[in-house]
């Protein structure tokens, strides 16, 4: 018999990394300044410090945003009150006017766009909901899906026939013929999100849709978003003051502070790799187990492989808890049916008990 110390090690691949998304949103030294119109001329911008803006009696409500988002992503703005995370989704939207900068959708610059050219790509490109639903009471819940469309010129038994479709993906089927007053505040939110959708938008802006609902409907219309875009895989920009919203949904998460994003990152990095000690407080009640990846955890295979049942190297240490309490020292580790690496059992448990890595 060989000594083991002898014997080869052939690692098996590692966890490719995932291939990059194709970029549909660019952000390019965003401001939105609110003040004398004089002040804000005479500030030397994008160089303008907090200490310029104050001097000059000026509010930086978005100041010199840079970032990208993919195709089919979903891009979280976050922050406290008065951060501008909505201020910078409706700079984003021109619903207002950016002082400065460049919002590409597709290649297009929407601050340079035509007020013909904008209504049409709001129309045609971009979904949009908001805490208030905004529905029209005269209206069934038919009737407000459908509404859109008929805008667009639709002819009505076609609009109608999309909005029964949405309808049923949103789950509000045998309510067709009911006004808004008629239904509870979840069930009307879900008509704005039908309503959003009707014409079939690459772009959906939502801002803190859920925020007014009581924490078990909202949970419920978290679960019908993911679902959502499992299915119509969107670009998403969602706005939440929320951290476990923001952790249960976001591909990447910006952080704001005073109007300037600090740290842009997954959940996973802004827990375990926060950038300032502002996010670091941010972040600070969030328990490593929920947003820590067993593909951060995993080592690569050697020649001994555990013969246990595998776990997912997307899946999060807490996911795979109830498998830990009855697992050997090693766990294989999986991703598209391939074995990719090995967990260690302990590195998990300490990640389970609190320690990020």
């Amino acid at each position: 018999m060989r000594d083991p110390a002898t014997v080869p090690v052939t690692p098996l691949p590692r966890l490719p990394a995932p291939a990059p998304r194709p970029v549909a949103l660019e952000i390019e030294g965003l401001w939105k300044l609110f003040g004398a119109p004089r002040d804000i001329a005479a500030l030397d911008l994008p160089d303008a410090t907090p200490e310029a803006l104050a001097r000059r009696n000026v509010v930086g409500a978005v100041c010199d945003a840079n970032f990208t988002v993919g195709q089919g992503e979903v891009f979280v703005l976050m922050g406290l009150s008065g951060s501008g995370k909505s201020t910078l989704l409706r700079c984003m939207t021109r619903l207002i006017e950016p002082t400065r900068g460049a919002v590409r959708m597709q290649g297009t610059d929407l601050c340079r766009a035509s007020p013909t050219a904008l209504i049409e790509m709001r129309r045609k490109k971009m979904g949009m909901v908001f805490q208030h639903f905004a529905l029209l009471p005269n209206r069934t819940v038919l009737g407000n899906i459908a509404f859109p469309l008929e805008v667009q010129g639709m002819a009505r038994d076609a609009a109608e026939a999309r909005a029964r479709a949405l309808i049923e993906t949103v789950g509000l089927t045998g309510r067709e013929d009911r006004y808004p007053a008629q239904l509870s505040g979840g069930q009307q939110q879900r008509i704005g999100i039908a309503r959003s959708l009707a014409t079939d938008p690459a772009f959906w802006f939502l801002d803190e849709p859920f925020s007014a609902l009581d924490p078990l409907i909202r949970a419920d219309l978290q679960d019908e978003l993911l679902r959502l875009q499992r299915h119509l895989a969107k670009t998403v920009v969602f706005v939440t003051h929320d951290l476990e919203e923001a952790i249960r949904i976001a591909d990447r998460i910006a952080i704001m502070e005073a109007g300037r994003i600090v740290q842009i990152d997954t959940p996973e990095g802004l827990v375990t790799r926060p950038a300032t000690d502002y996010v670091r407080r941010f972040v600070a009640n969030v328990r490593p187990a929920r947003v820590v990846r067993v593909a951060s955890l995993m080592r690569a295979a050697g020649v001994e492989r555990p013969t246990g049942d595998p776990v997912a190297a997307a899946a999060t240490i807490e996911e795979i808890a109830p498998r830990l309490l009855a697992a050997g020292p090693d766990l294989p580790v999986v991703s598209g049916g391939v074995v990719v690496g090995i967990l260690g059992r302990d590195a998990a448990l300490r990640v389970l008990a609190g320690d990020a890595p």
